[in-house]
């Protein structure tokens, strides 16, 4: 702010830097959508760990191949994923849900499922009297009206006590429907049709209690289940409800399914809008025939390509399915789809090199897969890799690895800008880094201050990415530009309203084929 000196003296004035730091988006933030055994139904939680996925969604299912992806996801290097539980109620008047009644107070699980099944409530009466009085002295009720609520869930032992609540209209915070809703991760109170609590006019009787009966884990689900609907945002679209996800997997129904070609197609669409990656797993019939697999394959994706290429560039595809051991079936060997190691490898090679490095190669082993359902040959490798099929391969004291980073638009006849998953990403992160730090520029003056301040701002971002080795060239200006001035914005853009920022960078491309020239030299 300028000073307006009336005494004669000293004046400091604090004057901006003018620099906002633009902070690197995170890159390896993951979603899986699709069916788990317990939990909130289109509504994305984060899990930062397998265990908190077990809390919240029920851990391993049998009958869930989600839940394998997930374990395979963190075991490989993963850190956030972000879990979109689909569920489809088996018919009207049937919604899964688990009921129990404890007395005269009508409960119901918190989520779908047969988990809830398991649950049992206990009513009791405070056995401390002077905290009761206190309680309802605060909500203008009486200690008559107060109960102790015990929820156990038998099938995994968790236990939740909430003490002096009421069913008294007037109980305020203390009013039990509103208990359950804020604290229970086990139950609910029943709802009419208006979603009103369902309460009665007494408290329940003392030592009441009751079982779940009713609960189902549902139907399988069809293709417009899981593509949703985005003005409700169910389906994939619930994901319009988190602020960011890097990574998107959508496992099969069952695991030996194949998610429909439509799934894929929707969901490389709306990636493409999210400025994510969609990464695709192979149907079950490309490996059913171990020994001519490669040539299937090759056939099935130049005459029928898994996905479409308007927004292939947003996708890959990697083959074969992994096999390891299932620990809910006495440690035997099963079949399950690679997309979840796929994405923790790439959450590994993120942390540890960045997000310009190839997802591939010896470092991105593959932890915890035993076998490849199909064991592909360095012939068989090169029928795939040319048409844009990333192959996972097992080599001698190495194991399983990723072998390939391309797109779905990385097919030789293409010659796409975005043939390289890498390239791809980096774009995706650059893009996602400058649109969230540069919001501060909306509404402001739109001349050459603002240009300026623009081009240090962007400029120093990718100044520090070039430090970090993302880019190519030995120099700045061989590396990347950032052009904001006249030229990129006219007089007709200022009146429009529109300052335009041109950012240019020259991507790192992995080395995918490393020639080696032996020569003899003879001695005359």
């Amino acid at each position: 702010m300028p000073v307006q000196p009336n005494y004669p003296g000293v004046y400091v004035v604090e004057a901006p830097s003018n620099v906002r730091t633009i902070a690197g988006v995170a890159t390896s933030v993951t979603a899986f959508v699709g069916r788990t055994k317990r939990g909130p139904v289109n509504e994305p939680n984060i899990c930062f760990k397998f265990g908190d996925f077990g809390r919240r969604f029920g851990g391993l299912w049998v009958d869930g191949p989600l839940s394998y992806s997930v374990d395979d996801f963190f075991a490989n290097g993963g850190g956030q994923a972000v879990i979109v539980r689909l569920f489809k109620a088996n018919g009207v008047g049937d919604d899964g849900v688990a009921k129990l009644t404890a007395g005269n107070l009508e409960l119901t699980a918190a989520s779908p499922g047969d988990w809830g099944n398991k649950l049992k409530a206990v009513i009791s009466y405070p056995t401390d009297a002077s905290a009761a009085t206190d309680v309802a002295a605060r909500y203008g009720i009486t200690a008559a009206d107060l109960f102790d609520l015990a929820v156990t869930d038998r099938g995994t032992d968790m236990r939740e006590v909430f003490r002096n609540v009421s069913v008294h209209a007037n109980a305020g915070a203390r009013r039990v429907d509103r208990v359950l809703a804020a604290e229970s991760n086990l139950a609910r109170v029943k709802l009419d049709a208006n979603g009103n609590a369902v309460l009665p006019g007494a408290r329940p009787a003392d030592a009441a209690e009751d079982e779940g009966a009713g609960g189902n884990d549902g139907q399988a689900l069809g293709n417009t289940d899981v593509i949703g609907e985005e003005d409700k945002k169910t389906g994939i679209y619930a994901l319009l409800k988190t602020d960011i996800f890097n990574l998107l997997v959508i496992p099969p129904q069952t695991r030996n399914g194949t998610t429909d070609k439509a799934i894929w197609e929707k969901a490389a669409a709306f990636c493409a809008r999210r400025r994510a990656f969609l990464l695709v797993d192979p149907p079950a019939a490309w490996d059913a025939n171990p020994d001519t697999a490669a040539q299937t394959v090759q056939t099935a994706q130049i005459n029928s390509p898994i996905i479409s290429l308007t927004n292939a560039s947003h996708a890959a595809l990697f083959f074969p399915r992994i096999r390891k051991r299932d620990p809910l079936r006495d440690g035997q060997m099963d079949t399950f789809v690679p997309s979840g190691v796929i994405a923790g490898v790439m959450a590994r090679v993120d942390n540890n090199r960045g997000v310009w490095k190839a997802p591939a190669g010896i470092e991105a082993s593959m932890s915890g897969t035993e076998e490849l359902t199909v064991k592909l040959t360095d012939d068989e490798n090169g029928l795939l890799n040319p048409i844009g099929v990333n192959c996972l391969r097992s080599f001698p004291n190495v194991g399983r690895v990723v072998w390939g980073s391309r797109t779905l638009r990385g097919g030789d006849a293409l010659s796409d800008d975005y043939k390289y998953i890498p390239v791809r990403r980096l774009a995706l992160f650059i893009e996602e880094s400058l649109y969230r730090g540069t919001q501060w520029a909306v509404f402001m003056p739109n001349d050459e201050p603002l240009w300026a301040q623009l081009r240090l701002n962007v400029g120093a971002f990718m100044q520090r990415l070039f430090r970090q080795g993302a880019f190519q060239g030995s120099s700045p200006r061989e590396a990347y530009f950032v052009k904001c001035d006249s030229e990129t914005t006219t007089q007709d853009d200022i009146n429009r309203g529109i300052v335009n920022v041109v950012v240019g960078f020259a991507p790192l491309q992995p080395a995918e084929f490393v020639i080696i020239t032996i020569q003899q030299i003879r001695n005359t």
